[in-house]
């Protein structure tokens, strides 16, 4: 519960403010898919999404990015209201097809979003080749995407989003088409590229380890109406392995808290706010 001596999500002493959610609520007709959320995501910060399936995670996402009007209450990036897709925000979506040019070679896809921020082609070139170096495509470059696999094409979306170095990104269950050890390198690369970049990154997940393992922050969601029930710190540190990180007591821990509120989580915080987590 929240009391007086505990800030929610988004006092301005406690956060950084960057994408503010207030009051947000959908419905669809006289269906309620999301209740009264209030979260404050901070400039720099890590978060995973995850709640039951059908919970309202992906609706939740699309009002954050300005793809969804709310039906009440409003989402902030930087103080201006988002009605729509923002300049500095980028989107990877689990449905990479929405987001590819299939006309376009792999690099040209990946340079598409730079054109109004770097001017100059060749810079923009090698941006976007350092960006496919990094998620393995370097011998892809010059391929359409509808010669690549679903996991090639998904890792080409993401090099595109994270190669323009926004403000903020948005994923939606972003590795979920490849197989496990590519998911794997491509957690350690986003973490890797959002440290060098100093890039927000706000990512709906249904995997509770990748939960765990990526965010700064895990906003555990409810049943539907969808409500806030928990935003967890997860304290893991900057540097984290796949291995050592996962084999530790506090992953362990968090895992199994964040299960636990999956599953039992139907009674959300009050007002949909967060009070800061007791304990870690």
């Amino acid at each position: 519960m929240t009391t007086s001596e505990t800030p929610l999500v988004g006092d301005p002493a406690q956060t950084d403010e960057l994408l503010v959610v207030e009051g947000l609520g959908k419905s669809f007709a006289d269906h309620q898919v999301l209740g009264d959320i209030n979260v404050t995501v901070r400039s720099g910060e890590f978060m995973c999404i995850v709640g039951p399936s059908g919970a309202g995670k992906t609706t939740l996402l699309q009002c954050l990015s300005g793809l969804t009007t709310p039906t009440r209450g409003k989402v902030s990036l930087r103080g201006r209201e988002v009605t729509e897709p923002p300049a500095e925000m980028a989107i990877v979506f689990q449905d990479y097809s929405r987001s590819l040019m299939p006309w376009l070679s792999v690099i040209d896809n990946v340079m598409l979003p730079l054109r109004s921020a770097v001017k100059d082609k060749s810079k923009r070139r090698a941006k976007a080749m350092e960006a496919l170096v990094e998620v393995g495509l370097k011998d892809h470059v010059d391929k359409y995407p509808w010669q690549l696999s679903g996991g090639m094409q998904q890792r080409v979306a993401i090099a595109r989003a994270l190669a323009y170095a926004p403000a903020i990104v948005l994923m939606d269950e972003p590795f979920a088409s490849v197989d496990a050890q590519t998911r794997g390198d491509l957690e350690d690369l986003t973490l890797k590229l959002k440290n060098h970049l100093g890039i927000t990154i706000v990512l709906v997940t249904h995997d509770i380890d990748e939960a765990v393992y990526l965010a700064d922050r895990v906003l555990v969601l409810g049943k539907k109406p969808t409500q806030v029930v928990d935003l967890i710190e997860t304290n893991l540190g900057e540097r984290r392995d796949q291995i050592t990180t996962k084999a530790t007591r506090e992953f362990a821990e968090l895992r199994t808290r964040v299960y636990q509120e999956i599953r039992h989580g139907d009674i959300p915080s009050s007002s949909g706010s967060v009070a800061a987590p007791a304990g870690g």
